[in-house]
């Protein structure tokens, strides 16, 4: 099992537990504060579903009408992450924040909502532990920021922004419920849901930025572009290239195309095999790169 996969499964099972908490704790303390966190929750379940069922999807077979597979399905089950997010816990926790403002009525049973939020804080905090023990291994000492901005793969960075915003949630949501059982003002709690709202908002708006240049389409990272640039200039078989263009297939995929003048060409066939032997060794330079096309100049 991967990491990221490993890190989605743990973020799945966390927040479908949280979900089933924070409900019952809404109906018992009426907490629009916890009606926010609980439809948040529900729709990281639903998110977790689609980067699963993106991956799967995107292991698919090339076919004639996807010569190039299926990999940036991905990328696009990653963007309706981002959808969700916004419109399923974004604006609604808004809305719920705004409906309690105007029309406020105080907390009810208020132990279920302090020990549920406190419950979700460790569950939520145990699967961000799983996402950023997995994306550690691949952050190679760049910044968290750096890591998610230049991330290929969608799964990690998602379930890093949405575990990070749970968390803060669940504090603006604790904070929202202790506030106004501290002065008697529900005003409190549904101004704890209107800054969920917004929180969640900002992330749904990081992802989908994101997701969107993935989906358009972003060229290797600089160390790997660099990579088949050295190939290249090592290679006894090339005197020279140009317009060397790289593009993500998907998160393990990679096409690569240049222009190359060969060294000496005896023949066609002299020339051909060259440029195979060429395209081997960036193959093994560059593991994920899948689909070479070098064309003698």
């Amino acid at each position: 099992m991967s990491g990221s996969q490993e890190a989605t499964l743990a973020a799945l099972a966390a927040n479908v537990g949280i979900a089933v908490t924070k409900f019952v704790a809404y109906v018992f303390t009426g907490s629009s504060s916890m009606l926010a966190e609980s439809i948040h929750s529900v729709a990281d379940s639903g998110n977790q579903g689609l980067l699963l069922f993106g991956r799967t999807r995107a292991a698919r077979e090339p076919t004639p009408d996807h010569p190039f597979g299926f990999g940036r399905e991905r990328y696009f089950y990653a963007f309706l992450v981002s959808v969700v997010l916004f419109f399923g816990g974004g604006l609604f926790a808004l809305y719920e924040g705004y409906e309690k403002v105007v029309h406020p009525h105080p907390l009810e049973s208020w132990p279920w909502a302090v020990g549920v939020l406190v419950a979700a804080i460790v569950m939520e905090g145990l699967s961000l532990r799983t996402a950023v023990r997995n994306a550690g291994r691949l952050r190679r000492g760049r910044s968290w920021a750096r890591y998610i901005r230049e991330a290929k793969a969608p799964e990690l960075p998602v379930v890093l922004l949405e575990d990070t915003a749970a968390l803060a949630g669940l504090a603006l949501a604790l904070v929202g419920v202790t506030l106004a059982l501290l002065t008697g003002n529900p005003l409190f709690d549904g101004l704890g849901s209107i800054a969920i709202g917004l929180l969640l908002i900002i992330v749904a708006v990081t992802l989908a930025r994101e997701t969107k240049s993935m989906i358009i389409g972003e060229s290797a990272a600089p160390e790997i572009q660099q990579a088949i640039e050295d190939v290249l200039r090592d290679d006894a078989a090339v005197s020279g290239f140009t317009q060397l263009r790289t593009l993500h297939l998907g998160p393990e995929e990679l096409l690569v195309a240049a222009r190359v003048t060969v060294a000496d060409p005896a023949g066609d066939g002299q020339v051909a095999e060259a440029l195979r032997g060429t395209e081997r060794r960036i193959r093994e330079r560059v593991p994920l790169t899948t689909v070479v096309y070098l064309q003698p100049d």
